[in-house]
């Protein structure tokens, strides 16, 4: 707050390219937070080289970006390690998005409670909605949290359907996590989740929606919680994204164009800049993976 206080006595200009490049400056950071949680993760499996593991993270954007709701990043990531270790470490990344899962609920929820609780607009009648949405929250985010933090559990449920237990020996590996492993994977997580609202926040100060900082505080984490409920692929996302903050800002009296503009910038740095240089890198990586682990 106070380096936002600091740019204020900045020309309009001076300070808007200031702010947007103090948000460009946090991508690295928020994907080398993404990239040590899950070389965390994996390293039971196969040891690896930070830049290696930040490389792998970039690799899965790509193929995130055109899965749903970006499930795929993790299809990106297992081609950096060894054949025999791919499907195991695709269980091992799942964590990985679980606690970010988990992070976003529960942030999510605790934001539209302090929104209800200080009168804040939102854009649909008070009563029932906000109770249904709020309970169902915390009732997704429980019983996540639960399976998280129990993963034997989770492998138990996986196998519970027929069709998936052939997989019983690479899920095992879930079996191998420490409650105290999880804990400290979520705290990161929380971290990660930390860093990318504040991005949000820089963003919309750059390009002026009219919205005190504390006031977007609240409002960013409950557009996440709809972003991540509702299914997007490709262009959908930042439609989606564009939507809900354009539902969620209004209300409040902000200028449409700057949170249109802070929402897109936010989605491009972050997701469509890393998930172009994670193309590249993704077709280098299948090239080494024919060349020394085999066709």
């Amino acid at each position: 707050m106070l380096a936002l206080q600091v740019l204020r006595g900045l020309p309009d200009d001076g300070r808007a390219m200031m702010l947007v490049a103090s948000a460009l400056v946090l991508v690295p950071v928020n994907w080398g937070i993404e990239s040590w949680k899950w070389r965390r993760l994996v390293q039971r499996l196969e040891p690896l080289r930070p830049w290696r593991a930040f490389l792998a993270t970039v690799a899965g954007t790509s193929i995130g970006l055109v899965t749903p709701n970006r499930t795929g990043e993790f299809l990106g990531r297992v081609l950096f390690l060894k054949p025999g270790d791919r499907v195991r470490g695709g269980f091992a990344t799942a964590l990985g998005s679980i606690a970010q899962f988990v992070i976003t609920l529960l942030a999510g929820v605790t934001a539209l409670v302090a929104l209800l609780a200080t009168g804040h607009p939102l854009p649909w009648p008070e009563g029932w909605y906000s109770a249904a949405l709020i309970s169902l929250t915390c009732l997704v985010a429980a019983g996540t949290l639960v399976l998280y933090l129990f993963p034997a559990l989770m492998r138990g449920s996986i196998l519970a359907l027929p069709v998936l237990r052939r997989l019983e020996r690479p899920s095992a590996v879930l079996n191998t996590f420490r409650r105290i492993e999880l804990l400290e994977v979520l705290t990161w997580s929380a971290l990660r989740y930390a860093v990318f609202t504040f991005q949000y926040l820089l963003l919309c100060e750059a390009f002026r929606i009219g919205v005190a900082p504390m006031t977007t505080m609240l409002v960013v984490p409950v557009i996440y919680l709809v972003a991540t409920i509702v299914p997007t692929v490709l262009l959908t996302e930042i439609g989606v994204r564009g939507s809900a903050a354009l539902a969620f800002f209004t209300p409040l009296g902000a200028a449409p164009e700057g949170v249109l503009l802070a929402t897109s910038t936010l989605w491009a740095i972050n997701l469509v800049l890393p998930a172009a240089v994670g193309g590249v890198v993704l077709v280098t990586a299948r090239i080494r993976a024919q060349g020394s682990d085999g066709p």
